[in-house]
């Protein structure tokens, strides 16, 4: 019996050069690598790419993985499907964050890794859950990233590709080029866009863009005072009412100006002149009794306290905002913006809702409301048939015209159940900080403070009061003590750190082993 063995060709030991791309869904990470390889190859390279998905659109992003070489005919290449810890000579991600954790799982490294990230932020699950400010901190990211790469470029490639009309992977593309990282000419990486045959005009313009930022010397950055951030008093506007208001906030100290400029805006958008002007009446009786008992000294930071959350919770989420929120034509316009459809494109959204019968009897006439409420049984037979969760397709006329007409019941809101319980609630709040000033200033900004804890509408909103009336719960026994403030305080920290409250419940019980 006779054997035969194949002969197998020459393999080549030479080293590739390797590109991790890290990307979440829609930002292009499938079309970068695309380009990599049709550039390579077009130089006469091989070229090889993987992938390897996330497990959700934002709990895990893609991995695509490219390594390129000279071609040799006698020699057939060897390229790895995956990307090997401190092996991979340049990490391109579409985010910051991404940025952070390609450095975690190893994949950046001092001796070899350029690292070409964008420095904006699209926000986790993780961080967008939490009730208070869950973002993460990128000062850790940039920290480690001058140690962990031998190069860093970083700048907002999500804003200068949709500048220009284009993906994020364009910019990436353009960073990489001019990253001086692979060795191919400009012209080559221009001609592997053009190659694709879709988009290729905002394609370019980015990524020549991005190409020219990084080519650049960087700038001196200017000293940034804030100021930029507040909108200043406008001139008169010949509206009666609008500049009886601006003239209103020019009688309170200068420093407070920009704080009830905002609350103003954002009452009058809410409901309207009156409204805000009903919010000046307040902040005027509150600022009164600041003065009166040494605000001037303190830069009056009770005033300031009252005027930003005294706004937000005049201008209360409600089934009437959500709906207005909803048929405006400018969030249609936004939509359509993020998700990059074109002019000859139609766009369908849909809306899931659940709303609740508490929200529905909220919205009725005050009496109305009380006398379903009142009923338990006609409440629950009555909730049955609403409570549960409804796909609206707000692209419809339908569905349009019900949310329309809801979002139309905005003069009729000072009559509805949930306005009362809105305005008792703010009076009892505002009147329990008032009464701590004359003893203790600090405690009562922090009171005054907690009304952050009161968000959202339906289950959010029940969740959010709750925690607040349990945090005003520890102010009566905190009163007369000098770490009242700070107390307080920790307690609304606690029950920002998670939506069911368990924080606060250990800080509650804390307080009152101490003063009980």
């Amino acid at each position: 019996m006779t054997y035969h063995q194949a002969v197998s060709p020459a393999l080549s030991s030479d080293k590739p050069i390797s590109i991790a791309i890290v990307a979440m869904g829609g930002q292009g990470g499938g079309v970068l690598s695309d380009w990599i390889v049709t550039l390579a190859e077009a130089e006469g390279w091989v070229a090889q790419s993987t992938s390897v998905p996330g497990v959700a659109q934002r709990t895990g992003a893609t991995i695509y993985y490219v390594e390129i070489l000279p071609a040799k005919p006698e020699r057939a290449p060897i390229l790895s499907l995956m990307p090997t810890p401190g092996d991979v000579d340049v990490v391109i991600s579409a985010e910051f964050m991404e940025a952070g954790r390609a450095m975690l799982r190893g994949l950046v490294t001092p001796d070899r890794t350029t690292l070409i990230t964008s420095s904006h932020r699209s926000y986790a699950v993780a961080e967008k859950e939490k009730p208070g400010d869950g973002i993460a901190d990128p000062a850790v990211v940039v920290e480690a990233a001058g140690i962990a790469a031998k190069r860093l470029i970083a700048f907002d490639m999500q804003n200068l590709a949709e500048k220009n009309g284009s993906m994020i992977s364009a910019a990436m593309f353009g960073a990489l080029a001019a990253a001086d990282v692979l060795p191919f000419g400009r012209a080559a990486f221009d001609q592997a866009i053009r190659s694709g045959g879709r988009g290729v005009d905002a394609s370019v313009r980015a990524f020549q863009a991005a190409y020219d930022l990084v080519r650049q010397p960087p700038a001196v950055a200017s000293e940034a005072d804030g100021s930029e951030n507040a909108d200043p008093l406008p001139a008169p506007t010949g509206r009666q009412e609008l500049d009886s208001l601006v003239a209103r906030i020019r009688r309170f100290p200068e420093g407070t100006h920009a704080m009830l400029f905002a609350g103003v805006k954002r009452l009058v958008d809410f409901q309207d002149d009156a409204y805000a002007g009903e919010y000046l009446d307040r902040i005027e009786a509150l600022h009164k009794t600041d003065e009166a008992h040494g605000g001037g000294a303190r830069e009056f930071a009770f005033t300031q306290a009252a005027a930003k959350y005294l706004a937000v919770a005049m201008a209360y989420d409600d089934v009437i905002r959500v709906a207005d929120l909803k048929t405006r034509a400018s969030r249609f316009d936004r939509v359509r913006k993020e998700v990059g459809v074109g002019g000859d494109q139609i766009l369908y959204t849909t809306e899931y809702m659940h709303p609740r019968m508490e929200e529905i009897a909220g919205t009725l006439p005050a009496r109305l409301g009380h006398y379903v409420e009142s009923r338990p049984r006609l409440f629950q037979a009555l909730d049955r048939l609403v409570n549960r969760g409804r796909r609206i397709k707000t692209g419809t006329v339908g569905w349009f015209l019900v949310l329309y007409a809801l979002s139309a019941m905005k003069p009729l809101r000072r009559g509805t159940l949930r306005h009362e319980r809105e305005l008792a609630h703010i009076h009892h709040w505002l009147d329990t900080a008032r009464d701590i000033l004359p003893d203790d200033y600090e405690l009562a900004v922090e009171v005054v403070a907690c009304r952050r804890l009161v968000k959202g509408y339906s289950d959010t909103h029940a969740r959010g009061q709750s925690k607040f009336d349990r945090v005003l719960s520890a102010v009566p026994m905190l009163k007369g003590k000098t770490d009242a403030a700070a107390w307080v305080r920790r307690l609304r920290q606690a029950a920002l750190l998670d939506e069911d409250g368990i924080a606060l419940d250990g800080a509650l019980k804390t307080v009152q082993s101490v003063y009980a």
